[in-house]
């Protein structure tokens, strides 16, 4: 299904406010150690500062359990960031309230700002109305390019786009198109591999993907799928 992108909208001379996913990893002394997910939002990037667009991104970066957690804040992710776009990318201390807001009114055309890490605040990860509300205040538009976490249902995802018109942005348009061709018409033979630390939530996909391969590769961490888990899913399942 097509969604509305960057390209399809005015976001000429906007506050555009853009979901990036930063959650990179980062050493104690501020070294990022991998900056691939940096790299992959930079067209969407890219293309608002074309359209002088006044650029808020925001994301999150690791789990701080709803407190503030001084070698978790994004200020790294926003120098380099930053010697990408051989731009300044100003990176606050908070991500709402009045210095926020302040910071953000004082934008010019072509200006980015990067908002403190979101799970900073419990609310992020709890889809709070209000806290969603007031990240929507910052901005006339909203952009998902967090492609790595739009599945999830927080405040900066979902929340913010019932206040703001919402679109994607072309790292998000280009993964779904990629899916959309895999799914809908994929060469076989089809495999599909899912892992990570937390396999036991992807049942949904799990169940919603089984009928359309061939081969299902299941791996996990500490968090993984277990037993009942898989006869559950592969009860009354055929396969060639």
């Amino acid at each position: 299904m097509a969604k509305r992108t960057v390209k399809d909208v005015n976001v000429a001379k906007q506050k555009v406010l853009v979901r990036v996913d930063f959650n990179v990893p980062i050493k104690r002394d501020g070294t990022i150690t991998d900056d691939t997910r940096i790299r992959a939002c930079l067209p969407t990037i890219e293309y608002l500062i074309s359209q002088q667009s006044r650029i808020i991104l925001c994301s999150h970066l690791d789990r701080p359990g709803g407190k503030v957690v001084e070698e978790l804040r994004l200020a790294p992710a926003a120098k380099r960031l930053s010697d990408f776009l051989h731009r300044p990318v100003e990176a606050l201390s908070d991500c709402v309230g009045p210095q926020v807001e302040d910071a953000v009114s004082k934008l010019r055309d072509g200006d980015i700002v990067l908002l403190e890490n979101l799970r900073f605040y419990p609310q992020e990860e709890a889809n709070n109305r209000d806290f969603a509300r007031r990240l929507s205040r910052l901005a006339d538009i909203y952009v998902d390019d967090a492609f790595g976490s739009c599945h999830r249902a927080h405040a900066s995802i979902v929340g913010v786009a019932q206040y703001l018109p919402a679109i994607s942005g072309l790292l998000l348009e280009k993964e779904l198109t990629t899916l959309n061709g895999l799914v809908g018409n994929p060469d076989r033979p089809f495999a599909v591999m899912i892992g990570g630390a937390k396999v036991a939530t992807k049942m949904g996909l799990l169940d919603n993907i089984l009928p359309k391969v061939d081969f299902l590769l299941i791996g996990g961490g500490r968090n993984g799928i277990d037993r009942q888990d898989v006869v559950r899913l592969y009860r009354g399942r055929s396969f060639a």
